[in-house]
């Protein structure tokens, strides 16, 4: 047996009977794509970047509207914040590092590098997937420059489709190969239509919100990233408020991933 094989062919055994979760989280969130039916419009939030601060976690959390988490590997509240936000009912998805262009730029603990091997991608990866429970998806942390690199986004992927996880292309470069490579692979994927605070004001993010609004309105569907901000969970909360009675549902992110 390959080495990734074994490793994952582990990580199910061993995170499924730690935390009951039945084959990984691979039967979870199956269920969810399956389970999805919505006779409007329907927008996702991910909320990049925690594992820094709870406090900050907790302003999206109070605002009890469904959001998805995407938590960074290797933080030191990254475990626990994971515990809380599943507990409130609420999707979590692994927020994976990785390599940007600039390279004066370090991505964090846990991140994927072009250089690296196979094996070395999939013993990171494994770490990742462990510290962090209930995840159903990952999307990607900068990655500028390893989502272009056709042969290491494939290598990744194909972690990916072992694990079960959906994944979200995150295009945080127009060149990125991620999105068209999961599809091929016939892995459960969306990507990103809007940032929603690349501008930390509250009057910008609910500028942004408005045009991811009108995206799902003529498309169906739209997926906005935010971060952990505070004028972007004020917003996010008006935003919630406006859409009442407009036929236009917030939805977990998994709710917008075709099955295969």
């Amino acid at each position: 047996m390959e080495r990734r094989d074994f490793i994952f062919k582990s990580a199910y055994f061993l995170l499924g009977s730690v935390f009951g979760l039945n084959g990984f989280s691979k039967a979870y969130a199956s269920g969810n794509l399956q389970g999805s039916c919505f006779s409007g419009a329907t927008i996702a939030l991910i909320i990049d970047d925690i594992g820094f601060s709870c406090r900050r976690a907790r302003e999206f959390l109070n605002l009890n509207v469904p959001l998805t988490f995407s938590i960074l590997p290797r933080l030191k509240l990254s475990y626990d914040l994971a515990l809380e936000i599943h507990e409130r009912g609420h999707e979590i998805m692994l927020h994976q590092p990785m390599e940007p262009i600039d390279p004066t730029i370090d991505p964090g603990p846990g991140a994927l590098y072009v250089g690296y091997e196979e094996d070395r991608i999939a013993e990171i990866m494994e770490g990742n997937i462990f510290g962090l429970p209930y995840i159903t998806g990952v999307n990607n942390h900068m990655g500028s420059k390893f989502t272009e690199s056709r042969n290491k986004i494939k290598e990744f992927l194909g972690i990916i489709k072992e694990t079960g996880f959906f994944f979200v292309d995150s295009l945080t470069t127009t060149r990125s190969r991620a999105y068209q490579t999961a599809k091929r692979l016939q892995i459960g994927t969306a990507r990103r239509n809007i940032f929603l605070d690349n501008r930390q004001e509250e009057s910008a993010v609910l500028y942004q919100l408005s045009h991811l609004k009108a995206i799902a309105g003529k498309h169906g569907c739209a997926i906005g990233i935010g971060h952990p901000f505070p004028e972007t969970a004020r917003a996010i909360g008006r935003f919630a408020e406006d859409l009442e009675g407009s036929g236009i549902s917030l939805v977990h992110a998994s709710d917008l991933i075709c099955p295969t």
